[in-house]
């Protein structure tokens, strides 16, 4: 019985590291997508969209540059979902973990996640 559950474990396990796999594989691809539309605008227009030496410093900026095809606003996107690639993995192992009924990698994944939460914010607002 003990062989059975066992190598249920495993089956999950290695069910759960494909699936994270994956979505580490799809979010490096499409960030690395965004990055290099961002770079061929760039090397088209010759120009960032941005005046001078400023460039957007929040998520509403990028998200209005990117409206308007600023070539550093799209750039930007891609750096962002690659920085975003981690967390959603994270997320994923949370859920997988509960579903196990692990609940110690549960809460130990959950305190990595809000570190993350807490590192973005602080960098962000410099706190």
């Amino acid at each position: 019985m003990a062989s059975k559950e066992s190598a249920q474990t495993r089956a999950e396990m290695a069910r759960v590291e494909k699936v994270i796999a994956v979505i580490m594989q799809i979010g490096v691809i499409i960030s690395a997508i965004v990055i290099v539309c961002g770079l061929v605008m760039f090397f088209v227009s010759g120009q960032s969209g941005y005046a001078g030496n400023s460039f957007p410093h929040s998520f509403a900026a990028i998200g209005r540059g990117l409206v308007s095809f600023k070539p550093y606003a799209v750039i930007m996107t891609g750096l962002f979902l690659l920085i975003l690639t981690p967390a959603l993995r994270v997320l994923v192992s949370i859920y997988a973990f509960a579903v196990m009924k692990d609940h110690l990698y549960v809460w130990i994944t959950t305190i990595v996640m809000i570190i993350l939460v807490i590192a973005m914010v602080i960098g962000m607002y410099g706190i």
